[in-house]
């Protein structure tokens, strides 16, 4: 969980790149400073083993010149053999063999120092370069905690549940991993955040018209489109959801002056289109026991007249009657106490 340290106000208009929000990170920078320290280490001790390394190479260079001066003298002594016993001239032979001997392993040596260097020196570029990562990994995480604006917009808060309630979120308020919590709206393109059945959602299709109505307005309507239609049901929330809804969101075609963001709504989405045909209330549209054919109850002067009808489109509260009725005629409800036999 984090801490909203800062929050700018809801319904403030912002600028791309405004800081619009800074979570608690005082830890994050911690560890930051932790991690700049390191890698200062690291740099100090890289310098101070590249002297060593210096240090024993060069130690191993002036070796190897007073092995090849040992050797170079005990050939010198060799030349005084004629004048020398016999003992003295073996000691000087064996003395000339272990300078020789010691040049040569001397020489041998310097491709493995090299070689051993080179590892030392690698292993410390390769942690040098791992302490670089961690800073730069834990620079992008404090920035992270600071929120900007991605585009020009208003201030949207969303809600939260505190002290047994909903409210808006505030400064202060303890967030969860993944909780939304402010939304930038751009006033000039607005979208509707809508729920649609799942019985329904089969019949619904991107592009769909629809038509919204605005709580606080009653009066107003405004055209729109499916924008888009979520591949997954909305989460249950504290009890079972039974009927589980689709995620939905409209696109207004048309803005009015009086709209903004975080208004309550209604829509209606057309999924079928039927020009110029009668509607009758669904609980007027009858079936004959056996067919199926549809009728319904026509009122005539003399009483309720049965007339068979053509059913077209349907939904859950009315029927389009393609033949069989007209505009304006009255029909019957529920099943007449008494019909007129023609």
């Amino acid at each position: 969980m984090l801490v909203l340290q800062e929050l700018i106000k809801p319904g403030a208009y912002v600028k791309k790149g405004t800081v619009v929000a800074e979570f608690d990170r005082q830890y994050m920078l911690n560890r930051l400073d932790d991690y700049r320290a390191s890698l200062d280490q690291t740099d100090a001790g890289l310098r101070i083993l590249k002297a060593n390394l210096e240090v024993d190479k060069k130690a191993h260079q002036q070796s190897i010149q007073m092995a090849k001066a040992e050797w170079d003298k005990t050939q010198l002594d060799l030349k005084t053999i004629p004048v020398q016993s016999a003992i003295d001239s073996e000691r000087l032979k064996l003395a000339e063999e272990e300078a020789a001997a010691r040049y040569k392993q001397l020489l041998s040596e310097v491709n493995y120092k090299d070689v051993s260097q080179q590892t030392q020196w690698k292993m410390s570029v390769l942690n040098r370069d791992q302490s670089k990562l961690e800073l730069q990994r834990s620079e992008a995480n404090a920035e992270r905690m600071v929120v900007r604006a991605p585009m020009d917009g208003v201030t949207v808060m969303l809600t939260t549940f505190r002290g047994g309630e909903f409210g808006q979120i505030r400064q202060g308020d303890m967030l969860y991993p993944g909780q939304l919590y402010m939304r930038i709206v751009e006033p000039g393109s607005m979208i509707v955040n809508a729920g649609v059945n799942q019985a329904d959602i089969e019949v619904m299709r991107i592009g769909a018209q629809a038509k919204v109505r605005f709580d606080a307005y009653p009066n107003l309507e405004l055209p729109a489109h499916v924008y888009s239609i979520g591949a997954m049901p909305r989460a249950g929330g504290f009890r079972a959801s039974y009927v589980k809804e689709v995620p939905v969101v409209l696109k207004l075609d048309k803005l009015d002056p009086r709209v903004i963001p975080d208004l309550s709504v209604s829509a209606d989405i057309v999924v079928a289109r039927e020009e110029k045909a009668a509607i009758a209330p669904l609980e007027a549209v009858f079936t004959e026991a056996g067919t199926g054919k549809p009728f319904a109850f026509l009122r005539r002067p003399s009483g309720w007249e049965r007339r068979p009808v053509e059913v077209g489109l349907t939904n859950n509260v009315a029927a389009v009657v393609l033949s069989g009725l007209r505009p304006g005629e009255v029909v019957a409800a529920e099943w007449p106490i008494k019909e007129t036999k023609k």
